[in-house]
């Protein structure tokens, strides 16, 4: 399987988004800590390459504010707990938040808070599977692998584009 990469400069800054030919992978982040995301082998640049295209024009949508569910053939690597955490964060309406207990219960296993943070935590496809729409139980902001002023970011551009 070869990776292949194109960065896409956003108003969050420079995102790494990472293929297989048939599927996106990753969306990486400029600060990115090492062994968050773990990919089989280092990607390569790419240009032409329909999903990374794709991609990068869905982004761009959803930062114009045209886009508020993204529709690309999707891949993660994870075990099966963090696949399910990851495929329920895609169930958030855009411009809402939720817990990680309400998450937590929303997949059937409602004592595994703890869990699914460390899932949401490896979340390798940020925005796309929008783990920025998780808070903490009191609905203060809680940890972000772009960092918490781009979380409050995103968290303000989807209730600006969802209150218009």
């Amino acid at each position: 399987m070869t990776l292949s990469t194109l960065t896409y400069d956003s108003p969050v800054g420079p995102l790494g988004l990472v293929a297989t030919d048939d599927a996106l992978v990753a969306v990486l982040w400029p600060t990115e800590a090492e062994g968050r995301v773990r990919l089989s082998e280092d990607p390569e640049p790419a240009t032409g390459h329909a999903v990374l295209e794709k991609a990068a024009a869905q982004l761009g949508e959803y930062f114009a504010g045209t886009r508020r569910n993204f529709d690309l053939p999707l891949d993660p690597s994870g075990t099966e707990f963090q696949r399910e955490v990851w495929w329920s964060l895609a169930e958030i309406p855009f411009g809402e938040t939720s817990t990680y207990g309400k998450q937590a219960a929303a997949i059937g296993r409602p004592a595994a808070v703890r869990a699914v943070g460390a899932a949401n935590g490896r979340n390798p496809l940020s925005i796309v599977l929008p783990c920025h729409r998780i808070v903490g139980a009191d609905g203060k902001l809680t940890g972000f692998a772009g960092g918490l002023d781009t979380k409050r970011w995103l968290l303000d551009h989807e209730a600006s584009v969802a209150a218009d």
